[in-house]
């Protein structure tokens, strides 16, 4: 097994969350804002509370979700650009469209919302999985 690329999970990290930055303040923010029924005075009181102590800790699970990923990649032996899109491809089908249906099955959240957001699950652990394979 190879050992953890520490420099790259940090980079993957940073990668994946600006490509969240790019999903959802940029491409599809008013699609996301209408499909939550967020109003103007909530998009008030979040700028207002501070962003910083949510965005550490959404970090913070990126990069254990990075290293999580990179580990099941070595433990698979996964080599090439392939190998690395089906597992991220295996990990976003087997647990993220799987747990992040519970919410619209139960809790009557919006289907276009889980599309939206498992959209971008999707392309985020594709991503990674690709620089993570190729940055060993």
């Amino acid at each position: 097994m190879m050992p953890i690329n520490y420099l790259a999970v940090l980079a993957v990290s940073i990668i994946n969350m600006l490509l969240g930055w790019l999903w959802y303040g940029f491409l599809f923010a008013k699609t996301w804002i209408r499909l939550h029924g967020f109003t103007s005075k909530d998009l008030e009181k979040a700028k207002e509370k501070g962003m910083r102590k949510t965005y550490l800790i959404s970090f913070i699970s990126t990069i254990i979700m990075v290293l999580v990923l990179s580990l099941l990649l070595n433990l698979t032996g996964a080599a090439r650009i392939s190998q690395g899109l089906m597992l991220g491809f295996a990990v976003w089908l087997g647990f993220i469209a799987t747990t992040t249906l519970g919410p619209v099955l139960w809790e009557g959240k919006s289907f276009k919302l889980y599309l939206l957001n498992n959209a971008y699950n999707l392309l985020s652990l594709l991503l990674m999985s690709v620089v993570l394979v190729l940055w060993r």
